[in-house]
């Protein structure tokens, strides 16, 4: 079976956890027979076609990207036409509002089904004039997968008469096979962490919902160190808060290398998810922290992050927008040891069961068996 899978942009373009999520979800099909193909946009997509290990990625070129909405030209409707053609099943990926023009003005023939990765947050005016197209797309699908519960209980879009009963859950995961266990320790000596120090870590795009401004302000009451390792729009403002607050805990590391974050990985006392926002829809930092057995703390948004972070048994669930739970919950991972690591082990157990690659091919391979 030879699935297209279609999103806005992917590697080698700079990486996302949506990125993540979608070559984890074609690596994990691979392994039950499934050929993947991944059409995308690219402001250089030269070349045109990569060979990767979960797939064959075909880019075209994206000519602008209004509110974080990639747009193609004539080659794209082409080019995503052919592949189309060659394809038994379509899988694409929300919201990409050009993937919605290209469905409408294609209409490809085939079995098409729709991932739900998060409701239209930020950009309520746009999103009222794509409403429209996106209800006519949505009712197009014959499955629409959500990756948790609660998405699909409390988003607006899935619990609309007219789709909800389409509706699936899968959760995303990680095929621990794509992972290299190789570490770079090189990391902690750079970032002046000593042998053996505990220290919290943060892995992200510096986003506007990620709430880091909460963890910066939270600092203040903890003594320890805080990792915030990425880099992204809100760099330089979250730089300028710690230093007007006087927090001389936080570490920026910018980005990191797969190895480096191994190394942060397997060495953090705990991961932080501040998010305050619906945007994060899931979190996949928090299922590589799940993998690696480490404890976490999120913030209850009504999203997936509650699902893969399970409140008092993987980790602490705290209030959105609020430092003084955040500072509690990581004092008490930072002196009750047997607690964090009896969090940690009942993450590795979660993600065993659920988040693993096996779980998530599994899954979507039935999918497509069925639409077939």
């Amino acid at each position: 079976m030879q699935v297209l899978n279609v999103y806005r942009t992917y590697f080698p373009d700079p990486p996302g956890g949506l990125q993540e999520a979608i070559r984890q979800i074609a690596l994990s099909t691979t392994e039950m027979g499934i050929s993947n193909t991944i059409f995308t946009l690219s402001p250089k997509p030269n070349p045109t076609k990569l060979i990767r290990p979960e797939a064959h990625v075909v880019r075209s070129r994206s000519w602008m990207a209004p509110a974080s909405c990639d747009i193609g030209g004539i080659r794209a409707f082409t080019s995503f036409s052919k592949l189309a053609n060659e394809s038994d099943t379509i899988h694409y990926f929300f919201p990409w509002p050009f993937a919605d023009v290209l469905h409408s003005i294609v209409q490809p023939n085939k079995p098409v089904v729709l991932t739900y990765i998060s409701d239209i947050i930020r950009q309520r005016f746009l999103g009222s004039l794509y409403q429209p197209l996106m209800w006519e797309t949505l009712k197009k699908m014959q499955i629409i997968v959500a990756n948790c519960p609660a998405y699909a209980k409390n988003s607006p879009v899935l619990t609309h008469p007219s789709i909800r009963e389409k509706v699936r859950i899968i959760p995303l995961g990680i095929n621990e096979n794509s992972y290299s266990m190789v570490g770079d320790k090189s990391i902690l000596s750079r970032l002046g962490i000593i042998s053996k120090e505990p220290f919290f870590l943060f892995i992200g795009v510096l986003r506007y919902y990620k709430g880091i401004p909460n963890l910066i302000k939270a600092a203040k009451h903890i003594d320890c160190k805080i990792i915030i390792a990425g880099s992204g729009p809100e760099g330089e403002k979250l730089k300028k808060l710690a230093e007007d607050l006087g927090v001389n805990n936080i570490i920026f590391s910018g980005q990191v290398t797969d190895a480096e974050k191994v190394t942060l990985l397997k060495h953090c006392k705990a991961i932080i998810l501040p998010s305050h926002l619906r945007s994060e829809a899931f979190g996949m930092v928090l299922i590589e922290a799940s993998m690696m057995g480490k404890p976490m703390i999120s913030c209850e948004i009504g999203t997936g992050t509650s699902f893969v972070n399970y409140h008092e048994e993987t980790g602490f669930v705290v209030s959105p927008e609020n430092p003084v739970q955040l500072a509690q919950s990581m004092h008490i991972l930072l002196k009750e040891n047997k607690l964090a690591s009896k969090m940690g082990l009942s993450a590795r157990s979660r993600y065993e069961k659920l988040f693993s690659g096996n779980a998530l091919g599994r899954a979507y391979a039935s999918v497509y068996d069925e639409l077939s």
